[in-house]
């Protein structure tokens, strides 16, 4: 499955510098949590999460960022923050991209600043 994970991040990875977003880290890890993607939107930070489900029967992969998966990202995005100094002072946003469905014909929704931090 991590196959088909690195496969989907790399398609929204695409999908958001398509759409006016640059790259700035993937995959960045801390001992709270990974950052799939960190990207910068005009003068934004977004933190992406990117998530795929194949069946919706346990909700939709949206839906599989939960509460506690939000405070592991926020923790990581403040990690992240607190070691790039230079980004520390902009504002800063949490996305998730989604993809759901079979691999071949899945849906991608795209939630911009999808959670907060507190």
């Amino acid at each position: 499955m991590r196959a088909a994970g690195d496969g989907f991040e790399q398609r929204a990875c695409v999908e958001l510098e398509r759409a006016g977003l640059k790259l700035l880290a993937r995959n960045y890890t801390t001992r709270h949590g990974e950052l799939d993607l960190v990207m910068c939107d005009g003068d934004t930070v977004v933190f992406v999460e990117v998530r795929y489900r194949r069946s919706a029967s346990h909700g939709d992969a949206a839906a599989s960022v939960t509460n506690s998966k939000q405070a592991r990202l926020i923790l990581a995005a403040r990690h992240w923050l607190a070691a790039h100094p230079q980004h520390a002072r902009r504002a800063c946003r949490f996305d998730v991209v989604s993809y759901d469905g079979p691999v071949d014909a899945t849906q991608r929704r795209w939630l911009r600043g999808a959670f907060e931090a507190d």
